[in-house]
């Protein structure tokens, strides 16, 4: 799924390391991802995007973790945001998503307000958690709807929350990001003040309401996401392990040790692989009913929901297994190792990976 050389491999990672230092992805490896279309996983070809399935999404972006966390993370976040193109009105975007720099970011919680207008919304609001801040061209965000000073609310009574995208010149960005990793997400927050928008800029990510056919605009949101953030820490946990296996080998260790570090390692892969195959195995279920039924059911919904966690604390707890065994040289923010073993406890930590059953 990469089409990356070895050689091409070893400059991105080169790249990623630069990145780590500068606490944002570099120009060079912007470029990269942007001949690559990585922004663009889910973007038709007549955009200049990949249409990729979900499948195929994720086998890269697993691949992209792999190779670094921040940048697997970072093309994530910022591909899925600009999968809404798939729910604007298209009229009115035109060549938006033609753009070879075009990325959208953002974040999900509904924290802005939105006063409905004649003619659009007067947004105002503060998101914390926009990935790849710094080379955003767009900023996308969640509001609660207001009408004449009071809340609209949905036939089942709860609050209305529209999204919406704001260019970066209408937006402030706020350099906080300070997490122990993922540095190169330089995910920091941004706020707008009495923003006054079309009722184009507003729309709702929801399958009966993409304004593009491509299979994927019809895949259920909340698993989309969940299946998204969960490979990022499968990828990022298969480096780990390689890394260990690397620094274990080469430290001076005794027949036991030896022995209780091997056994660590091979029961990290072997239990991590078998539930690998069972996520991949339903992710492929879910497209094929898609596909078939124009539907996914709610039980196969359910059970991509179960395995993502699952993956997750598996790979959590596999990770806080084996660090140990590679000794204090490994605690140096300088490795590899310890990098990756910041990124897996920083991405493991979004509220879609932690909480539900």
């Amino acid at each position: 799924m990469l089409q990356l050389t070895k050689k091409e491999i070893a400059e991105v990672k080169r790249l990623c390391a630069v990145s780590e230092q500068k606490t944002e992805l570099t120009a060079a490896l912007l470029n990269i991802i942007y001949k690559k279309k990585w922004f663009k996983l889910f973007i038709p070809k007549q955009q200049g995007g990949l249409a990729l399935s979900l499948p195929n999404a994720l086998k890269l972006e697993e691949q992209l973790a792999y190779i670094d966390g921040s940048l697997g993370w970072t093309v994530t976040l910022c591909s899925g945001a600009n999968f809404f193109a798939g729910f604007m009105d298209q009229k009115k975007t035109g060549k938006l998503f033609h753009a070879k720099n075009i990325c959208m970011g953002g974040s999900g919680a509904a924290t802005g307000i939105a006063t409905q207008t004649k003619d659009g919304y007067t947004v105002t609001g503060r998101w914390k958690y926009a990935t790849g801040a710094p080379h955003l061209t767009h900023f996308t965000a969640n509001c609660v709807i207001e009408k004449e000073g009071k809340t609209v609310l949905q036939e089942d009574g709860s609050p209305l929350i529209r999204s919406f995208y704001f260019k970066r010149s209408e937006v402030k960005v706020h350099n906080e990001w300070k997490a122990m990793g993922l540095k190169a997400t330089a995910s920091h927050s941004y706020s707008v003040n009495k923003l006054h928008v079309k009722t184009e800029r507003s729309f709702l990510i929801d399958a009966a309401h993409a304004t593009l056919k491509h299979p994927v605009y019809t895949y259920p949101f909340m698993p989309f996401a969940e299946t998204t953030l969960a490979v990022n820490t499968l990828g990022m946990t298969h480096h780990l392990l390689d890394e260990a296996m690397i620094v274990i080998k080469q430290k001076k260790l005794n027949s036991l040790q030896v022995q209780l570090a091997d056994e660590a390692l091979q029961t990290a892969r072997k239990e991590i692989s078998t539930m690998r195959n069972a996520f991949y195995n339903i992710v492929e279920q879910s497209w094929n009913e898609l596909i078939t039924q124009k539907s996914i059911s709610p039980k196969t919904i359910k059970q991509i929901s179960k395995l993502c966690r699952q993956l997750v604390k598996l790979c959590r707890s596999h990770a806080a297994v084996v660090y140990p065994y590679c000794g204090l040289s490994a605690t140096a923010q300088t490795s590899e190792l310890n990098r990756v073993f910041r990124d897996i406890f920083t991405a493991s930590q979004h509220a879609l990976l932690t909480y539900g059953k």
